[in-house]
């Protein structure tokens, strides 16, 4: 007998950055109240504003004002109808009234942020996805024939049938709705390299990322220990190449050095605390309109030390310490190889010892 599969909700997107992020799609009996509430909120606009107009139009007691007050009227149903969710997808992030209290976003199939074009689409084929209209005098035989409900069953059974669960004005926009995650918490991940703080306080303090940059770096910084160096320096290297451009640091900075920057100061760095001790990269700069300097790039070393008091001289710094070094990582890997091949060896002659006695 055939185990029956649960429905999955959940859909992976991956971005041009090759990071995949996992999202929660709204179904039917979802949407429904979030349309409810929409449908509710706009009708109290319309009818405040008419009346609005009503009331100033009797205030002023001018005839000619009648098909004036009319035809304003009309126009003001045919705005807050078609286009109330069009303004609010467009600029509260893929939102209206009705997907906030339901916990809803519309967003690109891509992962990305709802567009001006594709909001007006999706809004606009709401009328198809509302059909077949159903007579009402079906139902209630007083009621005249001339009233009409919308069943959406079209929209229904669209939803049903995409794995996106999108209604027409979904996939002719190619947008998609998604349960807004309002918390999720992410992964603490603990930075040991002291080169960390000392790259990450040359960020601008009100230097703000995303939120889907925010679960960029929180899943980098998680899984970078899986990876190798040159396969993190490639996969870091996309998403940073914006920030050397945009905050001129130098070009031959390690990607992957300067992405675990930015996850330091977005998550770890506390803006009350005092600067942190660069320690050795005391007096190097990596921007790039410092690179030719020659002070204020040097390394403070001490030379010598006679009854506890310290000298120092100013050596000039010949390398970048936040540059990526292949043979330092072969190194680093041949030196962890040859350990872990030296602690098999001596498992086995325990293990041959054992079986001796």
């Amino acid at each position: 007998m055939a185990t029956p599969f649960a429905l999955d909700t959940t859909i992976a997107v991956v971005t041009p950055e090759n990071i995949s992020f996992e999202y929660q799609l709204a179904g039917p009996f979802r949407r429904l109240p979030a349309f409810l509430i929409d449908f509710v909120v706009r009708w109290v606009a319309i009818l405040a504003i008419v009346l609005l107009i009503w009331i100033t139009g009797g205030l002023i007691s001018i005839s000619q004002l009648g098909p004036f007050m009319l035809a304003t009227t009309f126009l003001v149903y045919f705005i807050i109808s078609w286009f109330y969710g069009t303004l609010m997808e467009t600029y509260f992030n893929g939102r209206t009234v009705g997907k906030w209290a339901c916990g809803l976003r519309a967003i690109d199939i891509d992962g990305r942020p709802i567009s001006g074009k594709r909001a007006l689409i999706r809004n606009l084929l709401r009328v198809a996805d509302l059909m077949p209209l159903a007579a009402v005098s079906s139902v209630a035989p007083d009621v005249p024939p001339a009233f009409m409900i919308p069943t959406g069953m079209v929209g229904l059974t669209t939803m049903i049938c995409t794995r996106r669960m999108q209604r027409l004005g979904d996939l002719a926009a190619g947008t998609m709705v998604i349960v807004d995650e309002r918390s999720w918490r992410l992964p603490v991940v603990k930075v040991d390299d002291p080169r960390v703080p000392a790259l990450a306080s040359f960020f601008p303090g009100d230097h703000r990322v995303s939120r889907s940059m925010a679960r960029t770096l929180a899943i980098y910084a998680e899984r970078r220990h899986y990876l190798t160096p040159a396969r993190r320096r490639e996969v870091a290297r996309h998403l940073t190449d914006p920030l050397v451009e945009k905050f001129e640091f130098r070009r031959d900075i390690d990607p992957d050095l300067l992405m675990y920057a930015l996850y330091y100061k977005t998550f770890l760095a506390d803006p009350s605390d005092q600067a942190p001790d660069l320690g050795p990269l005391a007096g190097y700069s990596p921007l790039r309109r410092d690179e030719n300097k020659p002070q204020g790039l040097a390394l403070e070393t001490k030379v010598g030390q006679t009854e506890g008091i310290g000298s120092t001289q100013t050596a000039p710094l010949r390398t970048n310490p936040l540059k990526a070094n292949p043979r330092a990582t072969g190194a680093a890997q041949r030196s962890a190889t040859t350990k872990h091949s030296a602690s098999s060896a001596v498992g086995s002659k325990q293990k041959r010892s054992g079986e001796t006695e």
